[in-house]
């Protein structure tokens, strides 16, 4: 299998060892050009049907262009201009939150390459195909140098993968059949060895093709918040149309009543100024944009989103599971102490438990050796004599070694135990006590004993990460509560839950009991995230509202949970909900600012207009504009910048901080509200001087 071409290192926006997409400046020359362009692309109709708001804002500047011909004047074409700029910067504000995703698709797209595939027939010869035709179910074999030519699943061998192309992480991971790392993607090289691959994804639904789908935002649907709040800006539209068009007859039988100058008609180019500006067009704008940039956020942190509705449920999460190993500790628990029993020297515990784990490879069994070697000075030992090394199972929970007519174990306290008594052996009085205390420290003891007789207790530590306690207090404070998944005894899990300040945790958990905790939280009508890898994570994946499965998981977890962590860092589910709760703060806080631009534009327009006709609104008018059309031009011209100023902050979003439900409200009512009513106030009044400076009126 070849690859024809291979993806360019410094391609703009390639995956860099912080993730698959590189964070782009908003004003990035590239991604402007392309928005302006797709601005003007997007003023089709049956793309702008789609946003209720800015449909009528493009209705009404049709009908203005149509006055402007007609009753040709400065005041009908400005209202023109500036209400077409207003459709055109809301479209320039969804192409600038597509266009950092497309750019990230097209980086993405040159990843991909024709390759060959090796595919196994029947009678076990190969074959070489295009990738493109492989069908799922199909086999295929994949040798160092060669690239994976689609997603599957490896079963048969063992190979170290580069998968940097999807991860932009340059360290290669190990792939092996029969375990929960057995998932390779398409577009991965293998560097050594061999692996036979069955192809699980069709034709055009590889991993890498739903990737590209997926940021350049072409299978985002409208969250359902998203669609609520699209229906009551719709709602509030149509509310202010019927509102707008008789404020005409209203204003003529109003002068005739009261006997003022003038017909009192007010013109159909002010009409559609003040419905425009009345509307919620801010948000209406800016909607689709902080869907869009919420997404993207999530592509930043090498998190991909399968759809809008999982980031917007992250942000609503209630109940976080965390698995302990990983995500709460380090995850590799290392040998503390040696705890002698029964009157045994310590060295000799130490020499005892380093032969027990001279084959040991996991990191429990170096750190053993390399205690023993830091303590004693017992240095690894040349085992000339016959000998046979005992491996763990599942079953026995033990390990050691025979040698030399000595028979040591090392494992679980039940387990050796037992191992003794079966051995004509008793346990010393003060091997429980010490069992019991290390594991209320939350360390895990391992008995050692040689034949009937117990040695001691090694206490391994698994480390409580860095400030993963404060996250926490960080998520209580927001009201999510946070419970911890392990297998360890419910003493030990006890333990490391109040060091890491959890508040709950799940001991000796099972796939069942995970399942049965998830429907129990949803029950009590709250949203629940959890993480997950391996296939039996995968119905707990899928019951659960945020399912984060791991990128080096198998495909069975990745296909049940509703986002993908190309880090597979477990960690990673607290950014998650973060990022969700700054999706959902913006665009409250956005809306709050909109109804109270809304509000201030009210004020500033209608006395203005109907101050002559009725004097008392003269005491409204307290910006003193120069006139009822320079008043109405001011505004329309603040209702298309201020969408300008807005598109930061609707692509980066509002600093998230870690408050609860009420702080946040209260921020934004002062902040976003009380501004929104006060910026509307300051700067059309500076537009209305701005204007008369220039003799525009």
């Amino acid at each position: 299998m070849t690859a024809t071409v291979t993806p360019p290192a410094a391609a703009p926006g390639a995956p860099t060892p912080h993730g698959v997409a590189e964070a782009r400046s908003l004003f990035d020359r590239e991604i402007l050009v392309h928005s302006l362009r797709d601005s003007i692309v997007k003023l089709n109709p049956r793309v702008q049907i789609k946003n209720p708001v800015m449909f009528v804002v493009l209705v009404g500047t049709v009908i203005t262009f149509i006055e402007a011909i007609a009753k040709p004047s400065f005041f009908a074409w400005a209202i023109t201009v500036w209400l077409f700029l207003t459709v055109m910067f809301a479209n320039f504000a969804e192409a600038m939150a597509e266009g950092r995703g497309k750019a990230q698709a097209d980086t993405l797209r040159r990843m991909r390459s024709e390759t060959e595939a090796r595919r196994l027939r029947t009678d076990g010869t190969e074959e070489r195909i295009a990738a493109s035709e492989l069908s799922k179910g199909d086999t295929v074999v994949c040798e160092a140098g060669d690239i994976i030519p689609s997603d599957g699943d490896i079963i048969e061998g063992i190979a170290s993968v580069d998968e940097s192309a999807i991860t932009g992480e340059s360290a290669p991971v190990i792939r092996e059949s029969g375990g929960d790392r057995s998932a390779v993607t398409g577009g991965t090289k293998v560097l050594s060895d061999r692996i036979v691959v069955r192809i699980t994804a069709e034709r055009g639904q590889t991993f890498l093709d739903r990737m590209i789908g997926l940021v350049e935002g072409a299978n985002r649907q409208k969250t359902p918040n998203e669609i609520a709040l699209t229906i009551l800006l719709a709602v509030l539209t149509i509310v202010f149309i019927p509102v707008v068009v008789t404020l005409d007859p209203f204003a003529h039988y109003s002068a005739l009543v009261s006997g003022a100058t003038g017909s009192g008609t007010v013109s159909v180019v002010i009409l559609v100024s003040l419905l425009v500006c009345l509307i919620p067009t801010t948000i209406g704008a800016l909607l689709s944009a902080i869907g869009i940039a919420g997404m993207d956020r999530l592509v930043q942190r090498n998190v991909l989103a399968m759809s809008g509705r999982a980031v917007e449920a992250a942000g609503d999460v209630q109940t976080l599971l965390l698995d302990k190993t990983g995500t709460i500790t380090l995850g590799n628990r290392m040998a503390s102490a040696f705890v002698p029993v029964g009157g045994t020297d310590e060295r000799d515990l130490a020499s005892s438990a380093q032969l027990a784990s001279l084959a040991d490879d996991t990191p429990e069994g170096r750190s053993i050796v390399v205690l023993a070697k830091e303590k004693f000075d017992i240095r690894e030992r040349a085992l000339d004599t016959p000998h046979q090394f005992v491996p763990f199972t599942a079953q026995t929970r033990m390990s050691g070694l025979d040698v030399d007519g000595q028979k040591i174990r090392k494992g679980a306290a039940d387990s050796v135990k037992r191992w003794v008594t079966e051995h004509g052996g008793s346990i010393p009085a003060d091997l429980d006590p010490i069992v019991e205390r290390i594991s209320k420290s939350g360390s895990t003891p391992l008995v050692v004993a040689d034949g009937p007789t117990v040695l001691g207790v090694i206490e391994l530590k698994d480390v409580v990460k860095q400030g993963i306690r404060e996250k926490f207090d960080q998520m209580r404070q927001m009201g999510i509560r946070t419970v911890m998944i392990t297998g360890d005894n419910p003493l030990t899990a006890a333990a490391i839950a109040q060091e890491a300040g959890v508040d709950d945790f799940l001991a000796e958990a099972t796939p069942e009991a995970k399942m049965d905790l998830i429907k129990t939280e949803q029950e009590g009508g709250k949203l629940v995230a959890m993480t997950g890898d391996g296939t039996n994570d995968a119905p707990a994946l899928a019951q659960a509202d945020v399912g984060v499965a791991m990128n080096t998981g198998t495909t069975a977890a990745k296909e049940a949970g509703n986002m993908v962590d190309l880090d597979s860092n477990p960690t990673k589910l607290i950014d998650v909900v973060e990022i969700g709760k700054q999706l959902l703060i913006t665009r409250g806080a956005l809306t709050t600012f909109s109804i109270a631009n809304d509000v201030a534009k009210y004020f500033a327009i209608i006395p203005a207009l109907f101050a002559a006709t009725y004097p008392q609104l003269s005491t409204l008018n307290i910006m003193k504009l120069h006139s009822p059309t320079s008043a109405v031009l001011s505004a329309v011209i603040f209702n298309a910048l201020v969408i300008v100023a807005l598109i930061p902050l609707a692509l980066r979003g509002v600093r998230f901080r870690a408050v609860g439900a009420a702080a946040i409200l209260r921020r934004n009512v002062w902040i976003y509200g009380i501004g929104g009513i006060i910026a509307p106030f300051i700067f059309i009044k500076l537009i209305d001087l701005i204007l008369v400076a220039l003799h525009a009126y």
